[in-house]
């Protein structure tokens, strides 16, 4: 992880929406990241109309900026899932101080819990900590436990540079590359779901 990634207590801004402008709070933490403001700006335009009324799953919710962001931009409801103890705190002061309700936030390790027969979301968020991995087993599960179906979105954030592989039911929809990381937008695309 950069250096400048690692702040003792820092805030991203909601970049659009309901609750653009407002702040979300955040204490330093191993891998904790949070998707900039550009980066989310750029996402949202690409979910602009797919996200209303959305069931959404963010993998790694970390700061929650990406989860807030949906539901900022009418998401009709967001399932959070973090590991950290800290983070799960620091995440449900947000939600209060935000006054959102239409979500839940799931204290669990994602591999474990994503290893259940699951109810498909429309979108999910996986921007898990770099280089460790999680990506690749995460879209195992999604699609071995039908987490997802015909025409759900994931969005997928991870280092520059690493390897992305993904089954042939997944299709490219957008993808951005900065000098440090690259995003994707992918549709799954299967038709005997």
């Amino acid at each position: 992880m950069r250096n400048h990634f690692l702040k003792k207590n820092g805030k991203v801004y909601i970049v659009s929406g309901k609750l653009k402008g407002r702040k979300i709070s955040f204490t330093s933490a191993v891998n904790l990241r949070p998707t900039t403001n550009r980066i989310r700006k750029t996402v949202f335009e690409w979910l602009t109309k797919y996200i209303k009324h959305a069931r959404c799953l963010d993998c790694f919710a970390g700061s929650g900026a990406l989860g807030i962001e949906a539901i900022s931009r009418h998401a009709e409801f967001l399932t959070f899932l973090e590991i950290r103890k800290q983070t799960i705190m620091n995440l449900k002061n947000n939600i209060h101080t935000l006054n959102i309700h239409n979500l839940e936030i799931i204290h669990t390790n994602t591999l474990n819990w994503l290893k259940k027969h699951g109810t498909p979301y429309d979108i999910i968020f996986i921007d898990p900590p770099y280089h460790t991995g999680l990506i690749q087993l995460t879209l195992e599960l999604l699609e071995k436990n039908k987490w997802v179906k015909k025409n759900s979105l994931i969005y997928i954030e991870k280092a520059k540079g690493k390897s992305l592989s993904l089954s042939k039911n997944w299709i490219l929809h957008k993808k951005k590359i900065t000098n440090d990381i690259e995003y994707y937008l992918y549709f799954f695309n299967i038709s005997n779901l």
